[in-house]
């Protein structure tokens, strides 16, 4: 198996084993830290993927990565921009005035169902659906 060393910096030796050892960080995080720590130290990549329990691939992107772009780039995870959203702020609070307001004849409350469709009339949202509406009222915790 081929050998992969690293040689760290003091700067990235204390980051990792700050990581390693105190915070709250996500386990893909403290198994990359344990990974350039065990390159730095001179493991072997066989070594370190039993004790780790992850692939060959995990090893030499973390390597990779580092060499890269630092200690940064190697253990954290890359922000990801996502799904841009749908409503904005100005849907939300129309979806909360409706809730705050008087509910249809013949009810005490407003149902989900009643919700939906009235939000429908509102200019830019004829296609919300059931479920965006709930969601939106859990965010602003108005819904349990």
């Amino acid at each position: 198996m081929r050998q992969t060393e690293l040689d760290l910096s003091e700067e990235d030796r204390s980051t990792i084993e700050a990581i390693r050892s105190k915070g709250v960080h996500q386990a893909r995080e403290v198994n990359r830290a344990h990974v350039l720590s065990c390159l730095d130290r001179g493991i072997a990549e066989s070594q370190i993927m039993e004790v780790l329990g992850i692939g060959r691939t995990a090893v030499w992107r973390t390597r990779a990565a580092y060499l890269q772009g630092g200690v940064e780039l190697a253990v954290f995870d890359v922000q990801r921009s996502g799904r841009p959203r749908q409503y904005d702020t100005n849907a939300e609070v129309h979806v909360i005035a409706l809730v705050c307001s008087i509910p249809p004849k013949g009810r005490q409350r407003w149902i989900m169902v009643e919700l939906e469709r009235a939000a429908r009339q509102e200019s830019g949202m004829q296609s919300v659906s059931r479920e965006t509406v709930r969601r939106m009222l859990k965010t602003l915790k108005v819904v349990g």
